[in-house]
């Protein structure tokens, strides 16, 4: 009973973070600059990314610096700026049902590469929630804009790959330090691309600063690191489809503070994305005896200082 009840609380922590990224769309469309999806990408990643390492003091070693790189890569730097190209030229609707089909990728990915069961129940639950995530958010006017749909596609299959490497190869460090390393590593890839693509912005404002500050610190920071914690804990399986959530929040945040309005095919919708969530849990749990924390041991000595 113990077991299940932390297996409960391990799923519930962890699907705090994709309800904080629920905020995302609409902080970026209301607080952030428009048009400037790089620069938002590297101000969400870089500068916590910093603090953490500053403040952990420790520096990959041996095969972690290409493996924090990669994941850096894949979690955040490709995530991130794909997240955002995405974002700024779809409806939130195409872009949140283009996101929808990760607990799908994952599962496949993991079935490869950790060996993690791709049941029957996994591919009906995925379909649910590409299903009702378009239910909920997909509107009849829609825009297919192209550059859009493949930045959506391609960020949802890194972020899939991301979190499937991140279970693999376990954690040699703490927490703040491991997310540290990715942050870093993925804002410094972004900062030439945004240099290139946009230039430094001339102006900055109060509006914009909070909307930097809520995603730096609460929707990158804290939430990263509750989900890399969450990934170590729980299979792909079931840590892949909190992600639905995401949309979900999205659109009852529209709903109370934008004054949007909901219908009857979006709260069945809303249901399905709840059904989805739920179903891999039911019989995740029961494999999280042999899936729990990675074996890797977190190496307690600090290998290399920051100066």
């Amino acid at each position: 009973m113990s077991r299940e009840l932390s297996d409960a609380g391990a799923v519930a922590r962890t699907a705090l973070t994709p309800m904080v990224w629920g905020t995302t769309y609409v902080v970026a469309t209301e607080f952030l600059p428009a048009d400037r999806p790089m620069l938002a990408a590297t101000v969400r990643a870089l500068p916590v990314g910093l603090a953490f390492v500053l403040w952990s003091r420790r520096l990959p070693t041996g095969s972690w610096w290409w493996r924090a790189a990669l994941l850096g890569l894949l979690n955040i730097g490709a995530f991130f700026a794909l997240l955002f190209v995405a974002a700024f030229r779809l409806p939130g609707g195409v872009a949140a049902t283009a996101g929808a089909i990760q607990p799908l990728v994952a599962a496949g990915i993991a079935a490869v590469v950790l060996g993690e069961a791709f049941t029957r129940r996994v591919a009906i639950a995925g379909l649910a929630g590409v299903v009702g995530v378009a239910m909920l958010v997909l509107g009849p006017d829609a825009g297919l804009d192209p550059v859009g749909v493949v930045a959506a596609i391609a960020g949802t299959v890194c972020m899939a790959a991301g979190v499937v490497l991140t279970k693999h190869w376990g954690r040699p460090v703490d927490l703040l330090t491991f997310t540290g390393w990715q942050l870093t590593m993925g804002g410094v890839m972004l900062v030439p691309v945004m240099l290139l693509a946009e230039g430094v912005p001339r102006t900055i404002t109060a509006t914009n600063t909070m909307g930097f500050v809520w995603l730096a610190v609460v929707g990158t920071g804290l939430a990263y690191a509750n989900w890399f914690g969450g990934i170590q804990r729980l299979p792909v399986n079931v840590v892949s489809f909190l992600a639905l959530l995401s949309p979900l929040v999205a659109t009852v945040i529209g709903w109370v503070a934008l004054d949007e309005r909901l219908s009857a095919v979006q709260f069945l919708g809303a249901l399905l994305v709840l059904a989805a969530v739920v179903a891999p849990n039911l019989r995740g749990r029961q494999r999280l005896r042999g899936l729990g924390p990675s074996t890797m041991p977190i190496d307690r000595k600090a290998p290399v200082r920051v100066p």
